[in-house]
């Protein structure tokens, strides 16, 4: 109990995806049991922002635990945590940094905006005709860092580039409405990999003392869930 609690708490806080990886794989199989499926998730997200003038899809990666608990039949509780989870935008206009030499050197770039989350979807799961499922919940997020990248390119493509910090300028949390579907690659095992898409909006403005239309987040999920520790689990109560 003790070991399960302390990755737990390592969890929570690492930021390190491949610390992640490595506590997974040596106690996936103490947090599996016949009502409670644990494992890896991660795949790439489509970000963007709402309410941005030439905003485009900000496509990255993200990385986390998750926990289908079981409560009746076909129906199941899907949780975790998303510890490599990021929202942004791409291709956004250069604003002045109050520096007119690289307001110059920045005028025809282009800006790419990311907010580094820590993120926890509650899902309620449906699974049905034993692999395809579907899901729907909200999703809690905490704000950790946050940037604007300044690109521009002078010989090499986007070879100029400038960070500025803005986690100031949004809110700690964020919530909004997570909804998806998916299916498990093998029908004949119980706890299978799984493979499926889900769909983000945020219902709150994230930016603070925004005075024009709200800002609210929104993305698109490709992930690929991989059960840790199931089948040493399944062995172990045969």
């Amino acid at each position: 109990m003790k070991k399960i609690l302390l990755l737990f708490a390592f969890l929570l806080v690492a930021y390190s995806a491949n610390s992640q990886v490595l506590i997974s794989l040596l106690f996936g199989e103490k947090l599996n049991s016949p009502n409670l499926e644990f494992g890896l998730d991660g795949g790439v997200n489509f970000a963007n922002i709402a309410n941005l003038e030439t905003s485009k899809y900000l496509p990255i990666f993200n990385l986390g635990f998750y926990f289908d608990i079981k409560i009746k039949n076909q129906l199941m509780l899907h949780t975790g945590v998303i510890v490599k989870s990021n929202q942004g935008a791409d291709k956004l206009d250069p604003y002045s940094l109050d520096n007119e030499n690289m307001d110059e050197q920045f005028s025809d770039g282009y800006v790419t905006r990311k907010i580094n989350n820590f993120s926890v979807p509650i899902l309620l799961k449906y699974r049905f005709a034993e692999r395809f499922h579907i899901e729907a919940g909200p999703m809690l997020a905490l704000r950790t860092k946050g940037y604007d990248e300044f690109k521009n390119t002078l010989i090499d493509e986007d070879d100029l580039t400038y960070k500025l910090a803005i986690q100031d300028n949004y809110k700690r949390i964020d919530a909004g409405i997570m909804c998806g579907a998916g299916l498990k690659l093998n029908k004949k095992i119980p706890k299978s990999a799984q493979l499926g898409v889900r769909y983000y909006y945020g219902l709150v403005d994230p930016l603070i003392d925004n005075p024009g239309k709200s800002q609210n987040f929104s993305s698109w999920y490709i992930y690929f869930s991989i059960p840790i520790g199931a089948k040493k689990a399944e062995a172990k109560t045969e």
